[in-house]
């Protein structure tokens, strides 16, 4: 459940980016750089808003209500893994003997005949 949440999220976050940066602003009209008055009225010349403006207000709520369901779940998973009272004592230091005191040393042994002593 929670991996198909975390993918709606990245999904609903890369829509709501994609509509911010296509939307027009509200004082881009040509009017509105001469002083209309039409561009000054509380939704703006294009009236109370159309479908780009409605469905990144649509993303945005929902991106918001994702954050916090996400950040609840992510702070019980926290909660369960993380329990400072169950902790155990560290492990005793276990002690390693010198190295080449491990390793069998044989003599060498004159396996040349040839070769008179």
């Amino acid at each position: 459940m929670y991996e198909i949440l975390l993918v709606v999220y990245l999904i609903v976050a890369i829509a709501l980016i994609g509509f911010v940066l296509i939307q027009q602003g509200k004082g881009a009209d040509m009017g509105s750089s001469f002083g209309a008055g039409a561009s000054a009225t509380v939704f703006g010349s294009s009236g109370a808003g159309n479908f780009m403006t409605k469905t990144t207000t649509v993303l945005a709520t929902v991106f918001f209500i994702l954050s916090i369901v996400l950040g609840n779940l992510t702070a019980g998973q926290i909660k369960k893994t993380d329990q400072w009272e169950n902790l155990e004592a560290a492990p005793a230091v276990e002690t390693v003997n010198d190295a080449a005191s491990d390793i069998p040393v044989e003599e060498p042994k004159n396996t040349n005949t040839d070769v008179p002593n």
